[in-house]
């Protein structure tokens, strides 16, 4: 099994500068905005979350945004309140300045720190099946 460097797209070609120039910059703004609490939503505010890494698309239209809450806990929760307020986040970039087009955001959870830490994961995955079964 060939691990893929983290930084090749899914077809395999690594990323021009320009993708990359572009992702470093909506991820630092999305930083911010996620920082500051700019997005009215209570859900959202209640997490403290990092944007690990932004990955653009060839054509510079859709950005897949890596996020994880402080923590590591509640993930599928802060991903949803993200995802739910996508287009206010798309809105404050575009406001932000750095682009006059915000590409399409789709977020994910930043799974590296799980690689790091994959059988531990394991582990306690085997324990929620036992708790599930019980």
């Amino acid at each position: 099994m060939h691990h893929m460097a983290k930084n090749t797209s899914r077809d395999g070609r690594a990323p021009t500068q320009r993708m990359l120039k572009v992702g470093e910059m909506i991820r630092r703004d999305l930083s911010s905005i996620l920082q500051r609490g700019e997005v009215h939503d209570p859900e959202l505010s209640k997490f403290m979350i990092t944007v690990g890494e932004v990955r653009m698309s060839p054509d510079l239209r859709i950005a897949t945004v890596f996020i994880l809450p402080l923590g590591g806990n509640q993930k599928e929760e802060a991903l949803s309140a993200v995802r739910r307020n996508r287009y206010e986040i798309r809105h404050l970039v575009v406001k932000g300045g750095s682009m006059k087009h915000a590409p399409e955001l789709r977020f994910e959870i930043d799974g590296t720190f799980d690689q790091m830490d994959a059988t531990a994961a394991l582990l306690a995955e085997g324990h929620v099946k036992q708790d599930l079964d019980d």
